[in-house]
């Protein structure tokens, strides 16, 4: 039985440490046992909040000197809240978002080698495409210049037949 209770206790107390401490509400106590905040910046918040309840996020970092954004995603990633609310939709544990960034920079590392991919694939489309139509050019010309010597021979081919008409035909005017 004892044992139990001792369980309940310590779990108890387990849920009480992970529990979000509402930033309008929180003891100094309360607040010098966020991860990042000691009594300077605890007594900062203290002595802002009796000028007013803080009413959201902005409200609080711009009231509180030495609170950044950066500061405001840690202290909410370590369960402080501004009136029930997280800073800006923080990762639920600081360590997943410290396991995040090898996994994000892994993403960013493929990422680029599908766009580098992509663009060599890209490239070598074009350089397939400009290779035909130079071919296609090259065939164009190449047939034309088939067609203007096969022209020129027939050419050539008909002015001899043509000069050795002419002699007979002179021959032939010449006996008359």
């Amino acid at each position: 039985m004892l044992k139990k209770i001792l369980a309940v206790l310590a779990m108890l107390y387990a849920f009480a440490a992970f529990a979000a401490t509402d930033v309008n509400k929180a003891s100094a106590a309360e607040l010098d046992g966020i991860k990042g905040i000691g009594p300077g910046i605890s007594t900062k918040i203290l002595d802002e909040r009796k000028k007013g309840a803080f009413k959201d996020w902005q409200d609080f970092i711009d009231r509180v000197k030495g609170v950044g954004e950066n500061n405001a995603a840690k202290f909410s990633a370590e369960g402080l809240t501004v009136n029930g609310a997280t800073f800006k939709g923080v990762a639920a544990s600081p360590t997943a978002k410290k396991d995040d960034k090898p996994a994000a920079k892994a993403e960013e590392k493929k990422a680029a080698a599908s766009a580098a991919m992509k663009e060599e694939k890209k490239d070598a489309k074009a350089d397939a495409k400009a290779q035909a139509k130079a071919k296609k050019e090259a065939d164009k010309k190449a047939k034309a210049e088939a067609k203007a010597e096969a022209k020129a021979q027939k050419a050539d081919a008909a002015k001899p037949a043509a000069s050795a008409a002419k002699p007979a035909a002179s021959a032939a005017s010449a006996k008359k």
